[in-house]
């Protein structure tokens, strides 16, 4: 058989591997340990970009483009340029008619003169009186030719992008071909609203008239589009204009339209386009500050840059519920900032949905959560900044790669077992391999293998693996009681002590599995929290400090594991100033009262004669917290740390490393 070997073209490569976005989840990590929630985190790395991602932009480097965009477009020039050019144009073929009957004696110059007096000073209306004035001079005759011409290629190009050019030599077969266009156009509209509309009209009429669309659309959709932000900037450029300039070029496109034999086609169109396009600011006046004129065509096509560039700029700042990047229309990114910006869009878009498909990210009603693998991934980045700052000399074997392999080796082996993570035994397991290879060959059965420069090879299969038996080191039951008060967002210690607890459950469940570990937060009441939740966990906007309550929760803890070490850390800043009464309410007071203080003492009393040591970490520099720590550690006999909020971490896992090294 002969194999051809090539690229891949049906579909995506089946063999490559899976996008990797735990850089991304990284750097949302470090915006979410620090206190920001997933939907405001995903949000920020959007708008800043992946560093190092082949220098793709973000959000904030596109929305700087649009902006500086929108700048230049304002600046252009001002919107009446047709009027002042149509009455430049009208004054010149009145003055050379003039200078044509000036030498003239007779009454009928005479009279002629009277009549270009008497014109309106509005200049539609003294083009609309002239259109039927038999001209005298010639080259006032021309010049008023190339008025019309003028005012016939603005109008129809601010309907039909490029539609000037196209006139640029206009003859009688050139307007009857617009006029038809302009029926066939209207007719494909009202049988697309019959739901008579077939893709193959489409392709015949673009057939004949693809030159008059050099937006080159693929389906009525695409060109009903384009024809409705033109018209609609159409609109906004007459609003943005004063009362009498806008009177007199409504006039202007009105005559000019009827001279055309398009005025009734153009209105059905318009009626068209407004019905399906609603959305669109048709009135919405618009202020270019620039000082040279534009024709009225340029004036469309920058007001219609101008509402592509609004849209995009809300789209990018992505700062309204539910926001996604799929909101961001790739086709207004491609019009305002090229083919490289929607590359740029794509890659953006491929992180989200990269997140979310390969179970980062899980979106529930518009909100944004954290799935469990995204925790166990916060966890372990939270507990490597721990250890980055751990001295490896003094802390000891914190970043060991044998877990699960504590305790003494008793000097026996069994057969392995899925999930096993004691060290393998190799000299048995080889042992088993040589055998079963021998008793193989010496049988002829085809489990035996050739030999190998006279000897048999050797090959191993899963069951011949045993690995070494070790004595079963002692279980914990770990009680991290944290601080969820409002005075730790306050003080700013909030995100250290949220990293604390991830560092602390991811360093429990790979180092130490065998432990029971139970995170509490408290503020005027205490609750246990899960580890799928303390990523995305927020601070409460509540007072109360109910230490009694937390105490008690650890407590049940560690009376559910009575063959366990227990471990009690508190992370706190501030003393307590709530307690949990009989009826299951809580009690708060400023200053603490002294049955705060006595039923939260007592608490600490009962941890004593549990043996469960407590230390305590302190956030703050009280008088009053380090008077009621100290009488904690005289009770208990645990200890009193005082880190900075950017070592707390360290200071929580080392201790805990200390005393599980300890037992």
């Amino acid at each position: 058989m002969v194999y051809r070997y090539g690229e891949y073209h049906d579909g995506p490569d089946p063999l490559a591997p899976p996008y990797d976005v735990r850089a991304a989840l990284d750097e949302m990590g470090d915006a979410i340990l620090s206190g920001s929630t997933p939907i405001h985190a995903l949000r920020d790395l959007l708008k800043r970009g992946l560093p190092g991602a082949q220098d793709r932009r973000g959000l904030d480097d596109m929305l700087r483009e649009v902006r500086r965009r929108r700048r230049e477009l304002r600046e252009r020039g001002r919107l009446d340029g047709t009027l002042d050019r149509a009455r430049s144009l009208l004054d010149k073929a009145i003055g050379q008619e003039r200078a044509e009957l000036f030498p003239d004696p007779s009454d009928d110059a005479r009279l002629r003169e009277a009549s270009l007096d008497g014109l309106p000073d509005d200049t539609a209306s003294a083009i609309q009186e002239l259109s039927s004035y038999e001209w005298r001079s010639a080259a006032a005759r021309q010049t008023f030719e190339e008025l019309r011409d003028l005012l016939r290629r603005e109008v129809l190009d601010s309907q039909f992008k490029g539609m000037r050019d196209a006139l640029a030599n206009p003859d009688p077969a050139a307007m009857e071909r617009i006029r038809q266009m302009m029926s066939d156009l209207n007719d494909m509209l009202d049988r697309d609203a019959r739901g008579e509309h077939t893709q193959a009209d489409f392709d015949s009429f673009m057939s004949k008239y693809a030159d008059m669309f050099p937006e080159r659309p693929r389906t009525l959709e695409e060109l009903v589009d384009a024809l409705a932000r033109r018209a609609a900037a159409t609109q906004r450029m007459l609003a943005s204009l004063t009362p009498r300039q806008r009177e007199e070029l409504a006039n202007l496109i009105n005559q000019t339209l009827d001279q055309a034999g398009l005025s009734e086609q153009m209105r059905r169109l318009g009626d068209s386009l407004y019905a399906r396009r609603p959305d669109l600011a048709w009135g919405t006046p618009e202020r270019l500050t620039g000082e040279d004129p534009m024709g009225m065509g340029d004036a469309v096509s920058a007001l219609e840059e101008l509402a592509d560039l609004t849209q995009l700029e809300a789209a990018l700042r992505q700062d309204y519920p539910g926001a996604r990047l799929d909101d961001i229309d790739e086709a207004a990114i491609r019009r305002a900032l090229g083919r490289s910006a929607v590359d740029d869009l794509e890659a953006l878009k491929r992180i989200e949905r990269e997140l979310e498909e390969q179970g980062y990210l899980l979106r529930r009603r518009g909100k944004l959560e954290l799935t469990p693998k995204a925790v166990r991934r916060l966890g372990e980045t939270a507990l490597r900044r721990v250890f980055a700052s751990l001295d490896a000399g003094r802390r000891g074997d914190h970043d060991q790669r044998d877990a699960g392999s504590a305790g003494e080796l008793t000097g026996s082996s069994r057969a392995w077992r899925f999930g096993d993570e004691q060290p393998i035994d190799v000299v048995r397991t080889l042992v088993n391999g040589i055998r079963r290879t021998d008793t193989a060959r010496r049988t002829g059965h085809p489990g035996g293998h050739p030999r190998i420069a006279g000897r048999p090879r050797v090959r191993l299969s899963v069951d011949d693996f045993e690995v070494s038996e070790t004595e079963r080191r002692s279980a914990a039951a770990v009680c991290l009681l944290v601080d969820l008060s409002y005075s730790m967002a306050l003080r700013g210690t909030w995100a250290a002590a949220k990293q604390t607890a991830l560092a602390l459950q991811a360093l429990v469940a790979s180092k130490f599995p065998q432990d029971a570990v139970q995170i509490v937060g408290f503020s005027n009441y205490a609750r246990v929290l899960q580890p799928d939740e303390l990523a995305g966990l927020d601070w409460d906007m509540v007072q109360g400090t109910n230490l009694h309550h937390a105490l008690l929760i650890a407590g049940r803890h560690l009376d559910r594991h009575p063959d366990f070490e227990p471990v009690v850390l508190v992370v706190t800043d501030g003393e307590p100033t709530a307690h949990l009464m009989r009826n299951g309410r809580s009690a708060f007071e400023w200053p603490p009262s002294p049955e705060t203080l006595e039923l939260t003492l007592a608490e600490v009393d009962k941890m004593t004669r549990r043996r469960a040591t407590i230390n305590v970490f302190m956030l703050a520099a009280d008088e009053r917290l380090q008077e009621f720590v100290d009488e904690v550690a005289r009770r208990n006999g645990g200890r009193v740390f005082s880190p900075s909020a950017d070592r707390l971490g360290e200071y929580v896992v080392s201790d805990f490393l200390r005393q599980r090294r300890s037992r």
